[in-house]
């Protein structure tokens, strides 16, 4: 049975040589600096996903290498990568200079940081964060009310919930299962 090829490396293989090399050393570093990091192709692109959230991409081109490591990644990084074209979440390493060895391992590992914070704040979050469905106004009206949780919002009716101003009546049905898989309901008359 033949073995699949490896999509990135077929990926790099369609560049000439001297790109190929950058692209190789580039795929190197993004591996020292996350070794965990799930390789893949998104985009048609390179890529790396840590804690399921993408970390980075990169591309190769006639006069540079793109590295795209999201938004978050180049602003933390902008002083630094002021020398080099890019745009909100890019950034272009001529293919005629030596790739910043340092500083993509910095971004690297400030993304594999970030995504694992990310990861352990929706670990941390509640199991009965009952507001995460509703929509940004009907979560500050309840919010305005000073209804926290569940046992709060079973000390209104209906009726009381539905006239905060921002709470739409779609809300309610998401209100009630929630109330209801927790055990309580909406307060009676």
């Amino acid at each position: 049975m033949r073995k699949q090829a490896d999509p990135v490396d077929q990926y790099i293989k369609g560049f000439p040589e001297e790109i190929q090399e950058k692209l190789k050393q580039l795929r190197s570093i993004i591996r020292s600096a996350a070794p965990k990091a799930e390789e893949y192709i998104g985009y048609g692109l390179p890529g790396y996903k840590a804690f399921g959230k993408p970390l980075v991409y990169f591309a190769g081109f006639k006069n540079h290498i793109g590295l795209y490591a999201l938004p978050s990644g180049h602003s933390k990084f902008k002083e630094k990568l002021s020398k080099y074209k890019g745009g909100k979440g890019s950034v272009q390493f001529p293919n005629d200079e030596p790739l910043p060895v340092a500083l993509i391992k910095q971004m690297v590992v400030f993304r594999w940081k970030e995504n694992r914070e990310q990861e352990e704040a929706k670990a941390q979050k509640p199991k009965d964060d009952f507001m995460h469905e509703l929509s940004a106004p009907a979560k500050r009206a309840l919010a305005n009310f000073g209804i926290k949780n569940l046992k709060d919002l079973s000390r209104y009716t209906e009726k009381e919930i539905l006239k905060l101003h921002g709470m739409g009546p779609s809300s309610i049905p998401k209100l009630k299962i929630a109330l209801k898989k927790s055990g309580l309901q909406f307060k009676e008359k």
